[in-house]
């Protein structure tokens, strides 16, 4: 039997995020996903950066979401540039509630982002994308493979369709969670893709280990799984009929020339979260 859903970063609700947004751009149709745990609503604050916004939790010390609005104009010229890591503390979040470099120091876990560094097309904003207020744990594997497979395939979307709007986020399913320092450390991960030319949306979602495995599915499923509204602004219609996505897929730049592209696998949403467990099992 699954888990159910015990606690979920993404179930986290902020004041802010009940009157509307101060960056309305990242959002479709300008409206950011609506959560409904009152329990989970203390210490949780929006930030608007240049490229991208989240809505960050004080309790878990992680991003709820990242909320992005791709454009194949931005894409292009984030590609021109060089990745200079520079992560760093939230220094506009209260020190009890922002995540610090040494609570991921030999951890074993990556500081994975939700807002990818490689979407942005300045230094300015591929600099604050580096913030702790847009990293989650996350297990290397992963994060260097499915999940970098998956954003690729959103700017591949953003490409091909000129825009796309993106949500990505973590949620803790089950009663086991653990921490690394005072963070907290998300059992899977989803990303949500709207396509404004095709009006369709659709949902990943993969488990947070080392699986090669995804799944794709509604973003109605997905708001059922997480206890949140994703996409507000937009038809239930839109929401329930789901989005063609492309196969996650590596990217060949430079540093991967030459190497055949990683395969990953295409999983019904039970039998992800079955494997997942047993995976979880053999530990």
């Amino acid at each position: 039997m699954i888990h159910p859903l015990i606690f979920s970063l993404t179930l986290l609700v902020s004041a802010s995020s009940l009157a509307g947004t101060g960056c309305p751009q990242f959002f479709a149709a300008g409206r950011p996903p609506v959560v409904s745990n009152p329990k989970l609503q203390p210490r949780t604050q929006e930030l608007c950066f240049r490229a991208y916004a989240v809505l960050h939790s004080g309790l878990t010390r992680t991003p709820l979401y990242a909320a992005e609005r791709l454009t194949s104009k931005n894409i292009k010229n984030a590609a021109k540039l060089s990745r200079k890591d520079s992560f760093h503390a939230e220094q506009t979040l209260p020190p009890g509630d922002r995540a610090e470099l040494e609570d991921y120091e030999r951890s074993g876990y990556d500081r994975g982002h939700m807002a990818p560094n490689a979407d942005f097309a300045t230094r300015k904003a591929q600099a604050e994308s580096f913030s702790l207020a847009n990293m989650v744990p996350q297990v290397h594997e992963n994060n260097a493979g499915v999940w970098a497979g998956i954003e690729n395939s959103a700017r591949q979307l953003a490409m091909s369709d000129g825009e796309v709007y993106v949500l990505s986020g973590p949620a803790f399913i089950g009663d086991r969670i653990k921490k690394v320092g005072n963070v907290l450390v998300p059992t899977h991960l989803w990303k949500v893709i709207y396509s404004p030319s095709q009006n369709k949306a659709g949902a990943y979602l993969i488990t947070n280990d080392d699986t090669r495995d995804y799944a794709v599915i509604s973003v109605s499923r997905l708001e059922k799984m997480i206890g949140i509204s994703l996409l507000p602004g937009l038809p239930q219609n839109v929401r329930d009929a789901g989005l063609e996505l492309p196969k996650p897929t590596t990217y060949q730049g430079r540093k991967n020339k030459g190497k055949a592209p990683e395969e990953f696998t295409l999983r019904d949403l039970t039998t992800l979260l079955l494997e997942a467990l047993k995976r979880a099992a053999r530990l």
